[in-house]
Parts: C-alpha cells; structure tokens; sequence
C-alpha cells in the first residue's frame, strides 16, 4: 500500500496528524508490531524556534461531536526536538514530517534553515490554519498572499527535493485560492484541513476538531481536488474510522490524516492502516502506477 507523496514514498495513506501523537513515544505501544513505521507518516507536534510552554487551561473541552482546543502550540523548541526527539522517531523507523509555525516569514526561513541538514526529515509540514494563532502569537496567514509568502520563505532554506506541505484551514470561502497559492509558491501538496475556527467558553479563540468537521472538511477536499487537479491533497478533519479515510481517497486525497480521534482512542490509526490494507480497491488506488480509466473494450476480432 506505498504511497507517493511530494516526490516522496510513503508505506501507507495514513499519517498520524500534527500534535495528536505526542512525542511519538505515546502512540508507539498502540501501533502494533511494526511500531510507528506502520504509519505512512509521523507527524510532529508543530514547533516553533523557541521552546513554548503553551496557553492557560483549560486547554481541551470535549464538545458535542468534538473537540474544543486552545493549546497555544506547547512544544520544547527547535533546539531539543532535534537533539532528543527526532533521533529517538528515525531510530523508531517513522517516516518523519515536521509541523513548524513562526512568528514571522524571517522565523519560518530561519527554522527551515535548521531543518535543511537534521537527518530523518522526511518532509516540511507548514502550519498556516493554527485556530488560535493570535493567542499563540504566531503569523496569521488566513490570507492567501501571507500562506504563500511562508511557503517561499521556507523553500529557500531547503535542499532541493524535500517536500514542503502546505497545512491549510477547512475554510470554503478560500480553501482553492489559498492552495493555489501554495502551489504556485512550491508546495508539493496540501493538507486539508486543520481545525475550524471557534471558542472556548470563556471567549478564547479556539480550534474545532473531530467528527463535527468532518463533512466540511471533505468538501474541501472534493473542491481542491476539481479545481486543482494536479495538486496532491491530504485529506484531515474527523477521521476517525476506515470508511472515513476512504471517502477522502474516493474524493482524490493521496492520504489522511488521523488527528483528535486518537485522543480518544489511540489505536484509531493503527486499526484504520489494518482496515485499509485488507480493501483491494484502497490498495490499488495507492499504488502510484494505478490507472483507474477502464481498459478499452475489444473490438470483434480482435486478438487478445
């Protein structure tokens, strides 16, 4: 079930989304035997140059159908991830695709430019839908030129041929236009979608995830996918189950990403790369030399 993504070769369609692994070391006893190299990508907690110790809490409230989030991105900075947790993922074998945000396009060329020479960077994930950028105090780039500008501005840090993902929020308002944007700015793919918009009770800007987004965040997949279609999409926003992750192959994402549902349950992803696996239709749509147009029909007479 290998998967093409951005130039690179992925072992499956599932990702594990930003900051719902943890460290990886939380997820890594519920990934069964393979560990986290069953995952076709690990993705990190997104991180920052400098280390955060995130926002006040309450920081997650369960909401009907989902999830209320206002973390404030906590994370340990560039600096120890790379002394401490990105050799313990490649020593794990996962296929690693680190989440950043900056403050600015200066910070975002700045970070990239360490991660140019780490080795065991699969792939770049830029942040550009992080709900609660403001509180967090990282760039907001709901505007299609500032998305762009941050993916440039990472691109110029990085060897040529490690791939850059554009993170963007399930908004259908802009969704295209923005990747459009990422595209035309050198994003090899985007990632559709993070939380939606919202607060907490206490009128704290907040991210909406799980189920409740689901069906929008399909849309926006559905949308991308016809007006680009030589964009590749990674499809994330209330996956929880395999029917949930087919639906976004069916709609033409080259992969998922399985984010709060492991919150819950952390054997969700690896149970939906079990369930997948045993689906003949998924496996030959992962295979990048898959043609889906039927063959034509012989003509009588013909020779078979």
């Amino acid at each position: 079930m290998s998967t093409s993504l951005g130039g690179i070769t992925l072992a499956g369609p599932v990702m594990v989304a930003a900051g719902c692994g943890g460290t990886g070391r939380e997820l890594a006893g519920y990934s069964g035997p393979a560990g986290l190299s069953a995952y076709g990508a690990f993705v990190t907690r997104t991180l920052t140059r400098d280390p955060r110790p995130g926002g006040p809490a309450p920081r997650l409230l369960e909401s009907p159908a989902g999830l209320l989030h206002a973390t404030g991105l906590p994370n340990p900075g560039l600096d120890l991830f790379l002394a401490t947790e990105l050799p313990w993922l490649v020593q794990q074998g996962a296929r690693v695709v680190v989440s950043v945000a900056g403050r600015s396009l200066g910070e975002y060329a700045r970070i990239a430019r360490r991660l140019a020479s780490a080795p065991g960077v699969a792939a770049i994930e830029v942040n550009l839908s992080a709900p609660d950028a403001v509180v967090a105090g990282v760039l907001d780039a709901r505007e299609p030129f500032h998305a762009g500008g941050a993916i440039a501005a990472v691109l110029r840090e990085l060897p040529r041929g490690l791939p850059v993902l554009a993170k963007l929020r399930p908004d259908l308002q802009r969704v295209v236009e923005t990747a459009r944007v990422a595209r035309d700015s050198g994003a090899a793919a985007v990632v559709v979608g993070n939380a939606l918009p919202a607060a907490m009770p206490d009128g704290r800007p907040a991210g909406l995830s799980g189920p409740a987004i689901g069906p929008l965040a399909l849309r926006c997949v559905t949308e991308v996918r016809a007006a680009l279609p030589g964009l590749q999409v990674v499809g994330a926003g209330g996956i929880a189950t395999a029917a949930d992750a087919r639906a976004h192959l069916r709609a033409g994402a080259t992969a998922v990403q399985v984010g709060s549902a492991l919150l819950h349950d952390p054997t969700a992803a690896a149970r939906i790369v079990r369930e997948l696996a045993d689906d003949p239709a998924v496996a030959a749509t992962s295979d990048p030399t898959y043609d889906p147009t039927p063959a034509p029909t012989p003509a009588p007479g013909d020779r078979p």
